[in-house]
Parts: structure tokens; sequence; C-alpha cells
């Protein structure tokens, strides 16, 4: 099924502004399995009927990557090239389902001229359902075990640790947590640019230890919210030969399915 996507540019051309930006990100547009979450995404914002536009080609990365790997030149310059795309288009709210996009456009790029209201997907989504405009049922997960990923840059970074167990909570699921969860959650190991090197040595890859966290909730979906973790803990249970008994989906995936999108 194709899905029609407006552009910031189709808007403006049609002079109208959209409620929010949605910021696809590196991962959401080339990545093959979070073009998944992508696609999740916007038909849970089309069937809330959420005036939404993407900038589509005009988006490059935030330069996150860039500057975790130490390039503060680069990560400038791609930020430099964003805002001036942004605040050409007068944006002013943005929703992201990508942690390192979210933590980046709302606490780094002001500093640079860019200010906007930053929202993380699963923020939107609870803003969704709390102000009744989406409406969900457990559906597929009522009953089930799952467990839930902090991410890094949603969790410690940013104190957003609500709304996706909310969400999760609002399926009828039963929510397991980890031993090492919230404030104490362990780092899947792709932060900090360290998704693009190799390991260092040592007696084992944090994504599995990880991982092991996990199954040993006895949850048979791991919920995520970041593109980067998705990569990690599918891997880990890989790792594991787990793959016929755990899934690894992202919040709105599971929403999606629980509302047959």
């Amino acid at each position: 099924m194709t899905l029609h996507v407006p552009t910031m540019a189709d808007m403006a051309a049609q002079g109208e502004k959209p409620e929010v930006l949605f910021w696809v990100g590196c991962a959401g547009s080339f990545d093959e399995r979070a073009q998944k979450i992508t696609r999740a995404f916007v038909k849970i914002l089309q069937a809330a009927d959420v005036k939404f536009a993407i900038l589509g080609t005009e988006e490059s990365c935030t330069g996150d990557p860039a500057k975790r790997a130490g390039n503060e030149f680069l990560f400038q310059m791609q930020a430099m090239a964003n805002i001036a795309t942004l605040n050409a288009y007068e944006v002013a709210k943005i929703v992201t389902a990508c942690p390192h996009c979210f933590n980046t456009l709302k606490n780094e790029y002001p500093d640079l001229g860019g200010t906007y209201e930053v929202v993380h997907h699963t923020q939107f989504l609870n803003e969704l359902l709390n102000s009744g405009r989406l409406a969900i049922e457990g559906g597929a997960f009522k009953g089930k075990k799952i467990t839930y990923h902090d991410s890094c840059y949603l969790g410690r970074a940013n104190g957003v640790y609500e709304a996706p167990r909310e969400l999760i909570q609002k399926l009828d699921a039963e929510l397991v947590e980890m031993k090492r969860c919230r404030s104490n959650g362990l780092c899947c190991g792709a932060g900090g640019a360290q998704m693009f090197k190799e390991a260092e040595n040592g007696n084992k890859e944090v994504n599995i230890e990880r991982t092991e966290d996990a199954l040993e909730t006895g949850a048979s979906i791991v919920a995520s919210a970041c593109p980067f973790c998705m990569t990690m803990m599918r891997d880990g249970v890989k790792h594991e030969e787990k793959e016929s008994e755990v899934q690894v989906l992202d919040i709105a995936e599971l929403i999606a399915q629980a509302k047959d999108l």
C-alpha cells in the first residue's frame, strides 16, 4: 500500500501549515527495518487525522553521529543547513521517532538558532490518546508479556520514562520490567556513534548483555522506541537464537498492529 505523505514544500505551495513536522531521520528513511517504524507511525497519524508533513529530500542528518564521533565542525555544518530549512518554513513543532534526532533537535539546535517544540513519538502518541484523538484496545497484545528497553537519549538524557510505558499498558499488555530499567537502564551499545564502528576488545558485546536482561523477564515482546536500540536488540535476540520466540517491536508498531492499520 502506498502512503501519501505531504512534504513541507507541498503544503507551503498551497499556503497551508501542518500541525506538526514529522522528522523521519536517517534510520527511518534508509534502514529497511526502521522504515517499518516510519510507516507504522504515519498510519497512526493518518488514523488520528493529524495534519502533518515531512521535509522529504530537504531533510538532512541532524549531525548527531558526527558530533558524538568528535567532528564538531561537521555537526555545525549539518545543523545550520537544517535550521535554515526549518526556519524558512517557520516550523514550530517537530515529532520524531528517533531519540538521537530528538535530543539533538531539542537540546543542541537552540544554541545555533533553531528553537522548536520537539517531542518524541511516544510522547506525541500519548498526547493523542489522552486527548481522545486516538483510541486503542489491546487486540493482539492483550495479556501478553512485554518488556520495554529504555533508550539512553530518551530516558537518562531527557527524562522520558512514562509515555512509552503508559502506551504499553493501554494495550492491555502485562508490562514486565528488566532488572536494569528507567534511570538505571543499560545502554544497548549503539549510542555515541558506536553503531558505526567495530566493537572493541572485551568479554561480551553490550547488546548481548542487554538482550539477556530482556530474555530474563520471560517477555515474548521487547518494545523499543529507538531505531538504533531496535537494531542492537534484534541482533542480540538473533545471537541468542530466540527469533522464533521473541519479537522486537517499536511502540508505534505495537499501536498500529493493535489498531489493525
